[in-house]
């Protein structure tokens, strides 16, 4: 049995320029964190006294035969990336629901490819795993995902994230003294909209768009080392919040449907009570959203937003790990 753990995510700046139709012309950054929030896979060579080969239980539970039957396509082409021919069983639970911006699709796709590694007795790098998790979903699904969430769900970590060049990704730590960091993370506030989307139809829209932001697109990457300076200087932390402002106004006009009449009104109540800024996270439409407020508002803040679930939060550091190992016994060869 192996187990992986693996983080969910905060994106602040960046968001959109780690898409490759952006970054292989134009180069791209994020300012992002994971949080003590995570996706959690088990997995085995499931013994042969079944009536069927594998079982894959999410929100579904597959009972199947060959693995071109799995319906989820990420533990599918996981399980032929990595040649898996015996049987198997793949479980997953969350900390946090599907599709609502916090990176949990290729948190699930880090996870896995880390789990099957371990059953395989074998220790990938942080960065093997993030470019595998890209390569597969990109290329091999199709999906119109950035880059960003794999990279942050395999290093962990608060990470300033380039993309592009030989590299591809460039991973940097944000190092801040404590206080700062505590600060930091003080000023933060994370409601749940109450309502999932589909980010690959969002992304797509953006995707197709993309020629035509070039401007915002721009803006939005400068945005990234702006944000880092104010955090690596001694500036009034506040000035991060209002430039995330800037940030949600340039981010919400590129589609039409990264934004909604609920989504905006949530938003407005809280600046009315005293928020500098905040954004929907991932592609938008729904899920989470992040809020930058001064920690005496935040009480205001939640009394006016009490219909939605604040959920507390820390930066975490560790990245994808596997939290339990025991070796495959001989079941496997029955």
């Amino acid at each position: 049995m192996i187990i992986s753990r693996t983080p969910f995510r905060i994106s602040f700046f960046g968001g959109g320029t780690d898409y490759p139709v952006w970054y292989k012309e134009n180069g791209g950054a994020v300012l992002a964190t994971t949080i003590n929030k995570y996706c959690y896979i088990s997995c085995r060579y499931l013994p042969p006294f079944f009536e069927y080969k594998s079982r894959i239980i999410w929100s579904k539970m597959e009972k199947i035969n060959q693995v071109e039957d799995i319906q989820h396509p990420s533990v599918r082409e996981c399980l032929r990336f990595m040649n898996i021919d015996n049987g198997i069983e793949v479980h997953h639970d969350g900390d946090l629901p599907a599709r609502t911006g916090m990176g949990s699709s290729s948190a699930f796709t880090v996870g896995l490819l880390h789990a099957l590694h371990a059953l395989k007795s074998n220790m990938p790098t942080k960065r093997q795993l993030a470019l595998d998790a890209i390569h597969l979903e990109q290329n091999v699904m199709k999906e119109n995902v950035g880059s960003q969430d794999q990279a942050q769900a395999a290093f962990g970590g608060f990470n300033l994230i380039e993309f592009g060049g030989s590299d591809h990704i460039h991973v940097r730590p944000v190092i801040l003294e404590k206080e700062r960091l505590k600060s930091f993370q003080d000023h933060l506030l994370l409601f749940f909209t109450g309502f999932t989307r589909t980010a690959s139809e969002i992304a797509a829209e953006q995707v197709k768009a993309t020629p035509h932001k070039k401007k915002e697109l721009g803006q939005m990457h400068e945005m990234v080392y702006r944000g880092l300076d104010i955090l690596n200087s001694k500036a009034d932390l506040c000035d991060f919040g209002k430039l995330l402002h800037e940030n949600w106004l340039i981010k919400r006009s590129l589609s039409e449907k990264i934004s909604t009449g609920i989504i905006d009104a949530i938003y407005s109540a809280a600046r009315e009570e005293g928020a500098l800024g905040g954004k929907l996270l991932g592609a938008g439409g729904g899920g989470f959203m992040i809020i930058f407020a001064r920690p005496e508002d935040h009480p205001k803040i939640k009394k006016r937003l009490d219909n939605l679930l604040c959920v507390p939060f820390q930066f975490e550091t560790l990245g994808s790990q596997i939290i339990f190992y025991s070796p495959a016994d001989s079941l496997v060869n029955i």
